[in-house]
């Protein structure tokens, strides 16, 4: 595993033997112990939040934890931060949302805020992220249409208070809203994920005006320009023509600069160059040459390296004038420099076929960390050219927004070639999202340790044919978790779209059975989800959204709710997503009265209101859960006493990637003697085999129930 999963070993260990030593004792002490860990915990500590243990916390401790998380400003996912409101306000913490994160506020139910809090509330809700409601646009609308009524309603101009309230919530309104807004909404803008291609061209409306404080573009000053922050990419070459040249190139010279020292991104700095350039080249004829000659394919002057360096060598040097004045010798020595500069497209192939000719037989490994900005041009035959021998390679020319989705194949399959070998560090460093475009081969060879390893890592992107295999493989590798709480946990991520039926399939410490043609991926995914309903797993909103709605058409509303257990109210936050939506046509009024929801499923939507009735979804409660239909009681959390609350924040306080990594390192590679029943397993772990125990029906052994737990 080498030292950096060494590094990330010992701090957990020690934090396991802390709270091992803690378990057993009284239990005000084992409180107080607790509510020092979560005063204690760090930020990455507390990233890795799961709702089953903290759901074990009393209402104070639980408080505690939601402050601390404001105070180390952690950032958590949605589909924590959707549980943790829940959560938040079964225990009645919601009124003390001025102490909460602001991303929190995004998923609190808005019904249940005080008339007299809303403003208060907006306000701080505006600080979030709204990205985070993605999966959730009924409640990101609801969130829009508070906002507004606070304000006493739509108007005609948003003026700076009303635009000061509105925060980040202003990144939502349309082109119209924000030419007509106060000036000041550019300080809104300016914290804006991205704007769409109308919100663009609002921008530059509005900076086209003259009516910010930057005055009308023959005015601006570079003091001016930067302080729009990532709204000056933006800028349109309409309006790069009426600026200043001295202006317009001192200011493109400062965002060269931040780009070269890593402070804007390549793509941003592209954007903003693209458009500087496309209207140098509009006002070329009618400004004097800045040392020009004729006569000769280069026209500047050969490039030197410190040409190279300059902030403005691509005002001075177009593309055609980069082929032209270039040096093989130079380009191989300064490669590096070169690309730090944020080289339009047309330059970038200028480089890729330089770089062709100067390494016929393919861009050395020395050379391929440098050129990965440019891997994007490579076809599968070029990569196939390439040794890659370094973990450090695959990871810098799989980096994101590097290679294309379909060379990620090609590469891997490189290093493969080199005996590399998909580590589970390796695999987190590229992240989920190239595991979609690894072939099935390559992800069927991934060891189930290694994938253990890995953790839970983010497919929601993958085409359904990799969700298929990665899911397979998921099984393969978290099948033996001791519980279904467990096993959920792991599994989550891979959940999305269609499953294998669990039909006949052994019990979660056993041997999945192998996937035949007899029992095809994407078989019955519906006996999957009532498994993990019946295991009171209480899914997330943002996991059900990303289920196969035909699946869905076959579930009934009890299945469902029970499916989601104390989230089921979140159906309203997401009654227009596609997933929630279809399933909700299937409903007849009766059904959906059961919800709570308004009997037009597909109408227009307002604020979400109260669930007036969801059966079987008492939040946390300590009812056994059923286990009809399900195959074997390995993982059955029905009839046990709960396990000792002083053990819970275990699984909270690690990340979900250590916490396996030491739930297999502290059983030994081979043993499992959970609830007293040793189990020797296979060399990869994935597949203990009985030991011990009474002989169950099938001439195995009979596990031991297992403590009961809601993931």
């Amino acid at each position: 595993m080498g030292r950096r999963a060494g590094a990330l070993v010992s701090p957990g260990l020690t934090l396991l033997v802390w709270l091992t030593a803690h378990c057993p004792r009284p239990q005000g002490e084992s409180d107080a112990s607790r509510a020092d860990l979560w005063a204690s915990a760090n930020t990455s500590i507390l990233q890795g939040f799961w709702c089953q243990p903290a759901s074990q916390l009393p209402r104070d401790q639980l408080s505690a934890l939601i402050r601390r998380m404001d105070s180390q400003q952690v950032l958590l996912k949605a589909w924590q931060l959707s549980c943790l409101a829940n959560l938040a306000t079964w225990h009645g913490l919601q009124d003390d949302f001025a102490l909460h994160p602001p991303d929190l506020l995004l998923f609190y139910n808005l019904t249940q805020v005080r008339k007299a809090d809303r403003r208060a509330f907006t306000r701080r809700a505006a600080q979030g992220h709204t990205e985070l409601l993605a999966n959730l646009p009924d409640q990101r609308a609801a969130l829009q249409h508070m906002a507004l009524a606070c304000l006493g309603g739509p108007h005609p101009r948003l003026s700076a208070s009303d635009l000061l309230f509105l925060g980040v919530l202003v990144c939502d309104l349309d082109a119209s809203r924000l030419v007509a807004a106060d000036p000041c909404v550019l300080q809104n803008l300016q914290h804006c994920p991205r704007l769409t291609t109308t919100q663009q061209a609002a921008l530059n409306t509005l900076l086209a005006s003259g009516r910010t404080t930057l005055g009308p573009p023959g005015s601006w000053n570079v003091e001016g320009l930067q302080a729009l922050g990532p709204l000056a990419t933006y800028i349109s070459p309409g309006l790069w023509v009426q600026v200043r040249e001295v202006v317009g190139l001192d200011f493109f010279g400062s965002m060269v600069a931040m780009c070269r020292a890593g402070q804007l991104s390549q793509r941003d700095a592209r954007r903003f160059v693209t458009g500087f350039l496309e209207a140098e080249a509009k006002v070329a004829p009618l400004r004097p040459k800045r040392g020009t000659a004729t006569g000769s394919p280069c026209t500047r002057g050969s490039i030197s390296a410190a040409t190279l360096r300059d902030d403005l060598f691509l005002v001075r040097y177009s593309c055609s004038q980069l082929e032209g004045c270039l040096g093989g010798h130079v380009l191989r020595a300064n490669l590096e420099p070169l690309l730090q500069q944020p080289l339009p497209a047309e330059c970038q192939r200028v480089v890729k076929a330089k770089l062709a000719r100067i390494y016929p037989s393919g861009v050395p490994e020395e050379q391929l960390r440098v050129i990965a900005s440019l891997v994007y041009l490579y076809s599968r035959a070029e990569i196939g050219q390439w040794n890659i021998t370094s973990r450090d390679t695959v990871t810098a020319l799989l980096a994101p927004d590097v290679a294309l989705d379909n060379q990620t194949e090609a590469v891997l399959q490189k290093f493969l070639d080199h005996n590399g070998t998909l580590t589970g560090p390796l695999l987190v460093a590229i992240g989920g999202a190239r595991l979609c475009w690894m072939s099935p081969l390559q992800i069927r060879a991934i060891r189930a340790s290694e994938f253990r390893l890995a953790g839970a890592l983010d497919i929601s992107s993958c085409p359904q044919s990799r969700k298929d295999v990665l899911y397979a493989k998921a099984r393969e590798a978290f099948g033996s978790a001791g519980t279904t709480a467990a096993y959920y946990r792991f599994m989550r991520p891979y959940l999305g779209e269609t499953l294998p039926s669990m039909r006949g399939s052994p019990p979660l410490g056993r041997r999945p059975p192998p996937l035949t043609a007899a029992r095809p991926l994407g078989g019955a995914p519906a006996e999957e989800l009532q498994h993990l309903a019946q295991a009171n797993v209480s899914m997330d909103i943002d996991t059900f959204t990303n289920l196969n709605p035909q699946v869905l058409q076959s579930l009934s509303v009890g299945s469902v709710t029970t499916l989601l257990g104390q989230n089921v109210g979140d159906l309203q936050k997401a009654r227009s997503h596609p997933t929630v939506s279809s399933w909700l046509r299937s409903l007849n009024r009766s059904a959906l009265g059961e919800l709570g929801l308004d009997t037009d499923a597909t109408g227009p939507t307002g604020p979400a209101r109260s669930t007036t009735r969801t059966p079987n979804t008492t939040p946390w409660g300590p009812h056994p859960a059923p286990t009809t239909g399900r195959p074997g009681n390995a993982a059955s959390t029905s009839g046990s006493p709960p396990a000792h609350p002083g053990c819970l924040p275990l699984a909270v306080a690690l990340p979900s990637g250590l916490l396996w990594l030491l739930y297999w390192g502290t059983r030994g590679p081979g043993r499992d003697c959970s609830q007293g029943t040793c189990t020797t397993a296979s060399r990869d772990g994935a597949s203990p085999a009985p030991h011990a125990g009474k002989p169950g029906p099938a001439g195995g052994a009979t596990p031991l129930p297992r403590p009961r737990g809601r993931a």
